[in-house]
C-alpha cells in the first residue's frame, strides 16, 4: 500500500465561521429533502415516504469536517445509510448534483433511500442500505484496491472511510470482519462511529464506548476517542468541573438525553444530581450564563469542528483507526436527543425556524451561497480539490467457451471446476491471470488444491513457506503478492463481502478481475444477503456452492442444502448453473467467467457435486457443430440427454440425480414406457425464457424448443437435489401433467441409496412417478 506523505494530507485552512457556515446549510439541505419529501412533494397515495432528519443531524458535523478539510479524490467514504440526504447535500454544494434532483428522495427514479453507486446520480462510493454491509466493505474495497494494485504493477494510495452508526455495531458479522487476520494491516482503514447511543425504538441504556474501545483496540486497531467539545472542556478546567466531568461521565445515556430536553432552570436543577459531587457542580453553574450552559451540554465532541479536524490529523496510516465520535441524534433539530426522533418529521414551523437559524429560506429550500462569499469560495476550492479524473475503463481478456477436452472415466463436479481453472492457466493465461479464488478457510476440501499449487496464495509481503521442503505436503502454501488466493477465515459474510468488492474493481479503479468464491454449499444461505447486496452495489462475482444437497449422504441433515437450487430464480442479477457432468461444469463456469469485470455482465452461482459420476452418460457428441450445439444448450439451462422413440413420459432431471433419471429410463423402457431424459443445467434460465415467450421480460427462447419441443410434449416428472418447486414451472411449457421429485424435509445421515430413498428421489420413486402419469 502506498501511503501518501503527510505533506498531501493537509488542505487549505478554512476560517471557524466559514466552515460553520458550511456545516449549517448542510444540516438545512438534509433536513429539507427529507422535509420536502415528506409534507412538500404530493402524496397521492398516502403511504409514508420516511426520512432521517435525526440520523442526518448527528452525521453533520463529521460529514463537513470530513470532506471540507480532509478527503483527497483518492479516498473513499462509506455513509451510513440513513445521511444519505447529508451526502446529497454536500456533493450539491460541490457542484456534482443539480437542485432538481433534491426535491426527489424516494421518488421513483429519483434519490434512493441510501446510498447507491448504481442508482443515484451524483457520486456515491460504497453502497450502503443493509445493517453492517456499509462498514464492512471498505475492508474488502482495501483489499480488493490492493489486489487491483498488484495486478497492474502500481500502487494505490487512499484511505478507505466508514461512517457507522453505533447500532450497526450491533450486527455480528461487523465483529467476523474485524477479526478476520487480513485486516490489522489494512492502515488505510479509518472508522468514524456516530455515537449518538440511540437505536430505532429507544435511548440505549447503557453507554458501550469502552466495551467497543476494548474490542478494537484487541483487534489492533488505533482508536481515538471524541467524548467533549472544546466549551466543555473549558468548563471542566474551571472550578468545579472536575465533578462536572466525574458526573457526565457516570450519568446514563437516557439521563443525559433528558437533559437536552429540559428548559435551562431545570437543567440546573438536575445535572448537580445527588451525589457528592453536587456542591460543586452547583457552584459552577452559579458562574456559568444560561446561553453557555445550554450550548456546552450539547457540546459533545463529534459536534465539535476543531476536535474533529485534530482527530483526523492523528490518524496512523499503518495500521486501521477508529474514531468514536460521541455525538447528538438530532443536533440542532427541535427533535434532537428524544428517544423517538429516529423517523420523526419536523413540522413546517419548526422548518420555518430553523431557517430563520442557520440563514435558509423555506420557499426557496436549494437556494445557494452568494457567488462571491467566503462559504461559496470554500465549495469551489473543495470541489477543485476532490474532483476525480474519470477511470479509463478496460475490457476483461477473452475467456475461451470450450477447453476442448472431453472428460472420461469418473468425475465429480466439484473435481471438474479445479481442472477447469488449471486448464485456463494454459490454454487462456490471460484470463487466467484475472481469476482470482477466495474461500474460508475450505480450499483443499473444496478440490482448489491444484489451483492453489499452480498460482499461490495473495499475500501483501511474500512469507516464508516453512513447508516447502516436506515431502508429505500435498497443499503447498506459497505467500507472496503475486498469489492468485484469498484466504480467508471461517466467516462466509467475509468471503462474499469480498466477492463483491473483487467483482467492483472494473468500476472502482477500472482493473477488470475474475473472481470466485468457494463455500460449502448448506452455509450459501448464511451468505447470501451480503452476497446479494454486493450484487445490487455492481461487484459481478461467482459463488461456487459445494458439495451439495443430501448427496452429501454422511453428513446428516445439518449439512445437506435443499433451497439453494432455485437461486437462480428468485436472485436478481445472478444466472444459477447445476451441472451433471465434468463438461457441463467447465462450459457453464467459462460463460459464468465471460461475464465478469463489464457494464453488461452479471455474477453467477453454480452448484456443485461431490457424487462421483461415469463421465460417458454424458454421451458428448463427437462432431465438433454438434458439440458446439450441446455447449450452448448447456450454457443456455438444458439439453436432451436421451430421445426414445414414442416416448410416453419426460424425465427433467438435474445435477447429480442424472444418473437415477438415467437408470429410471431404462427400467420405464423394459417396462414399456419409453422416456425421454431432459438435462437440467439452469432451471433460472428456463424460467426467464418462459417468462419471456409469455411476453414478460427479455429473454432467448430457443433453448425451450430443443429441449422440451412442443412434438414431444408428454407427462413430466421433474427430479433434482434440492426443494421440487425448483423445477416446477416446467410443466408449465406445455401445460402437461407432472410429479415434482425432491427434498422437502431435513435429511438424514446414511448411504446414498438410503438417503434419497428417505426423500423419494431414488430410481423406485422416478420409475413410480412415471408409471402414475402413464397408467
Amino acid at each position: 500500500m502506498t501511503t501518501a506523505p503527510a505533506a498531501s494530507r493537509r488542505t487549505t485552512a478554512a476560517a471557524p465561521d466559514v466552515l460553520q457556515e458550511i456545516e449549517n446549510r448542510v444540516l438545512w439541505l438534509s433536513s429539507a429533502i427529507v422535509h420536502h419529501a415528506n409534507r412538500v412533494r404530493p402524496n397521492p397515495s398516502g403511504l409514508k415516504v420516511g426520512g432521517h432528519q435525526a440520523s442526518c443531524a448527528s452525521m453533520v458535523s463529521i460529514m463537513t469536517t470530513l470532506w471540507f478539510r480532509h478527503l483527497r479524490p483518492e479516498d473513499r467514504v462509506s455513509v451510513k445509510p440513513h445521511a444519505s440526504p447529508v451526502l446529497h447535500a454536500i456533493n450539491h454544494l460541490l457542484g456534482e448534483l443539480d437542485a432538481s434532483h433534491l426535491s426527489t428522495l424516494r421518488a421513483f427514479g429519483g434519490l434512493q433511500s441510501y446510498p447507491s453507486r448504481s442508482k443515484d446520480p451524483d457520486p456515491v462510493d460504497y453502497s450502503t442500505g443493509s445493517v453492517g454491509i456499509g462498514a464492512t466493505a471498505t475492508i474488502w474495497g482495501a483489499l480488493a484496491r490492493r489486489y487491483a494494485a498488484g495486478e497492474t504493477g502500481g500502487g494505490h494510495a487512499g484511505r478507505q472511510y466508514a461512517l457507522v452508526g453505533d447500532a450497526e455495531l450491533d450486527e455480528g458479522a461487523v465483529w467476523e470482519a474485524v477479526l478476520d487476520p487480513q485486516v490489522a494491516d489494512l492502515g488505510e482503514l479509518v472508522w468514524i462511529v456516530d455515537l449518538n447511543r440511540q437505536s430505532l425504538d429507544r435511548v440505549v441504556p447503557n453507554n458501550g464506548a469502552d466495551r467497543l474501545r476494548g474490542m478494537f483496540t484487541a483487534a489492533g486497531w488505533q482508536v481515538l476517542t471524541l467524548k467533549y467539545g472544546a466549551l466543555l472542556e473549558e468548563l471542566f478546567a474551571r472550578p468545579g468541573g472536575d465533578a462536572l466531568r466525574t458526573r457526565l461521565d457516570a450519568m446514563s445515556n437516557p439521563e443525559y438525553q433528558r437533559l437536552l430536553r429540559c428548559p435551562v432552570g431545570e437543567m440546573r436543577e438536575r445535572l448537580p444530581g445527588t451525589g457528592p459531587e453536587g456542591p460543586a457542580i452547583t457552584g459552577l453553574l452559579a458562574e456559568t450564563d444560561d446561553a453557555t450552559l445550554l450550548e456546552a451540554i450539547q457540546n459533545l465532541g463529534g459536534h465539535d469542528l476543531p476536535a474533529l479536524d485534530a482527530a483526523l490529523h492523528q490518524v496512523d496510516d499503518h495500521r486501521p483507526t477508529v474514531i468514536l465520535a460521541y455525538t447528538i441524534k438530532g443536533r440542532g433539530l427541535p427533535t434532537q436527543g428524544h428517544p423517538q426522533n429516529h423517523s420523526s418529521l419536523l413540522t413546517d414551523d419548526q422548518m420555518r425556524r430553523l431557517a430563520d437559524r442557520v440563514g435558509a429560506d423555506l420557499a426557496h429550500p436549494w437556494q445557494g451561497f452568494a457567488a462571491d462569499s467566503a462559504a461559496a469560495r470554500l465549495c469551489e476550492r473543495t470541489a477543485a480539490r476532490l474532483r476525480r479524473e474519470p477511470v479509463p475503463g478496460a475490457r476483461p481478456p477473452a475467456v475461451p467457451s470450450d477447453g476442448g477436452r472431453t472428460p472420461t472415466g469418473v468425475a465429480t463436479t466439484q473435481a471438474a471446476l479445479g481442472r477447469a481453472l488449471l486448464d485456463l492457466t494454459r490454454s487462456a493465461p490471460e484470463a487466467a491471470r484475472r481469476i482470482v479464488t477466495v474461500s474460508p478457510d475450505v480450499s483443499s476440501s473444496t478440490n482448489l488444491g491444484g489451483w492453489v499449487n499452480k498460482v499461490g496464495v495473495w499475500s501483501p509481503t511474500e512469507r516464508v513457506d516453512w513447508f516447502a521442503d516436506d515431502a508429505e505436503t500435498v497443499l503447498h502454501w506459497r505467500e507472496r503478492p503475486t498469489g492468485q488466493h484469498i484466504e480467508l477465515g471461517i466467516a462466509e459474510t467475509n468471503l462474499v463481502g469480498l466477492l463483491g468488492e473483487l467483482g467492483a474493481t472494473w468500476s472502482r479503479w477500472g482493473e477488470p478481475l475474475l473472481p470466485i468464491g468457494v463455500l460449502y454449499d448448506p452455509f450459501v444461505q448464511r451468505a447470501l444477503e451480503p452476497w446479494s447486496f454486493g450484487i445490487y452495489a455492481g461487484g459481478q462475482s461467482i459463488l461456487v456452492g459445494t458439495p451439495s444437497g443430501v448427496t452429501l449422504a454422511p453428513e446428516g441433515g445439518a449439512h445437506q442444502s435443499v433451497t439453494t437450487p432455485s437461486l437462480g430464480i428468485e436472485q436478481p442479477g445472478c444466472t444459477t448453473w447445476e451441472p451433471a457432468f465434468a463438461l457441463d461444469t467447465e462450459w457453464t463456469l467459462l460463460a459464468a467467467l465471460s461475464r465478469l469485470g463489464r457494464p453488461d455482465g452479471g455474477s453467477a452461482y453454480l452448484r456443485l457435486s461431490t457424487r462421483p459420476v461415469d463421465q460417458a452418460l454424458a454421451q458428448v457428441p463427437a462432431d465438433p457443430a454438434a458439440r458446439e450445439r450441446r455447449r450452448r444448450q448447456v450454457v443456455a439451462g438444458a439439453y436432451p440427454l436421451r430421445r426414445q422413440p414414442g416416448a410416453r413420459v419426460t424425465i427433467a432431471a438435474m445435477g447429480a440425480m442424472v444418473t437415477e433419471a438415467l437408470v429410471a429410463a431404462d427400467r420405464l423402457q423394459a417396462l414399456g414406457v419409453p422416456a425421454d431424459v431432459v438435462c437440467v443445467t439452469s432451471p433460472g434460465l428456463l424460467y426467464r425464457a418462459l417468462d419471456a415467450r409469455a411476453g414478460h421480460g427479455e429473454a432467448p427462447d430457443w433453448i425451450l424448443d430443443q429441449a422440451f419441443p412442443a412434438e414431444r410434449a408428454t407427462p413430466l416428472v421433474t427430479v433434482l437435489d434440492g426443494h421440487p418447486h425448483t423445477l416446477a414451472f416446467l410443466a408449465g411449457i406445455h401445460r402437461v401433467p407432472a410429479r415434482r421429485l425432491g427434498v422437502t424435509r431435513f435429511g438424514q445421515s446414511g448411504s446414498l441409496e438410503e438417503v434419497y430413498r428417505h426423500h423419494g428421489i431414488d430410481t423406485d420413486s422416478i420409475v413410480g412417478a412415471a408409471l402414475d402419469l402413464t397408467q
